[in-house]
């Protein structure tokens, strides 16, 4: 396992080389976002952002996306794949947040984990985008496979273990930027298959690559 000092530094490293990192999805609405994460399971935030602007438009309220009928939302966002499943958690997403929540996405990972279609992933990135609290830690598959690479975490993938052991080292005031630069970090430098180490701000302290 990594020390506090070494954890610091790649924390560190990671917001120099990712000044700008953020949330890819676009959204202006809290709910937009709540939407966009859900339609980006099994997707590409590059796709979800080609087909929201029309979604958005079609259906520009809370209300309209409860009262949608989610046959035509399955139209909208056919392809992000399992289409069904997700305009059906939209829909129903959308009535219960103003059915308990006065259409306003709340704030609290309890409540976000009782709506349909919502984990914990996205539950994290609500509180960290949405209302900036501190130490929410969203683990994505880049965030699974670069903190075992980096030794953050000890050979596992449960994302609910990672989460908790992040949530143990990682500054909590860091936390969700943390996540957005290894999201940016997975897809630039640190692939799945082929990670690019040369290029890498991390290697001197990466297991992977000294090992």
């Amino acid at each position: 396992m990594r020390t506090p000092e070494q954890v610091q530094e790649i924390v560190r490293l990671l917001l120099e080389e990712y000044p700008l990192a953020d949330c890819t999805l676009d959204w202006r609405k809290d709910y937009e976002l709540l939407f966009s994460v859900r339609l980006a399971a099994q997707c590409t935030d590059e796709r979800v952002n080609k087909i929201t602007p029309a979604l958005f438009e079609r259906f520009p309220t809370l209300e309209a996306f409860a009262e949608a009928d989610v046959e035509e939302v399955e139209k909208y966002v056919h392809s992000t794949g399992f289409y069904r499943a997700k305009a059906r958690d939209i829909v129903a997403c959308a009535q219960m947040l103003l059915k308990k929540h006065g259409g306003k996405v709340p704030g609290t990972m309890e409540e976000l984990v009782a709506l349909p279609g919502v984990g914990r992933k996205t539950a994290n990135l609500i509180l960290g985008d949405v209302y900036k609290v501190p130490g929410s830690t969203v683990v994505d598959t880049h965030c699974i496979r670069i903190s075992n690479r980096l030794g953050l975490v000890d050979g596992t993938k449960d994302p609910v273990k990672i989460e908790m052991a992040l949530r143990q080292i990682l500054p909590p005031e860091h936390s969700s930027d943390f996540c957005h630069c290894i999201v940016l970090h997975g897809r630039a430098v640190c692939d799945a298959r082929k990670p690019q180490c040369e290029k890498c701000c991390l290697k001197h302290l990466c297991q992977h690559f000294s090992g």
